[in-house]
């Protein structure tokens, strides 16, 4: 998620802004959630969050509520977002059709 935070004038702002964001967000939803890049730039940050579970509906509602969460704060305004959702019982799955006994392909 990419953030704008026009009011910041050094990096110690932002550090304090983006504190309150990251540990709102992670008391309010019990989620990993990071600074994971424009960590130099005074007005943009970019997050990372980090959901799990086993209901893809679920996921993406969580996430929904997240995004909107961060917007809704009005600390800092979303100017971009990427959501990626992966799928591990598939792989997994595959995995284990293709092992033999001691797990060797």
């Amino acid at each position: 998620m990419d953030l704008w935070i026009p009011e910041c004038r050094s990096l110690k702002e932002k550090r304090s802004v983006l504190a309150k964001v990251l540990k709102r967000t992670q008391n309010a939803f019990n989620v990993s959630i990071a600074e994971v890049g424009d960590n130099d730039s005074w007005k943009k940050a970019k997050i990372g969050f980090c959901v799990v579970g086993n209901d893809r509906r679920y996921i993406n509602a969580k996430v929904d509520h997240i995004f909107n969460y961060i917007e809704e704060m009005g600390i800092a305004q979303v100017i971009g977002s990427n959501m990626e959702i992966t799928s591990y019982s598939e792989w997994l799955n595959m995995q284990s059709e293709g092992a033999d006994k001691y797990g060797d392909f």
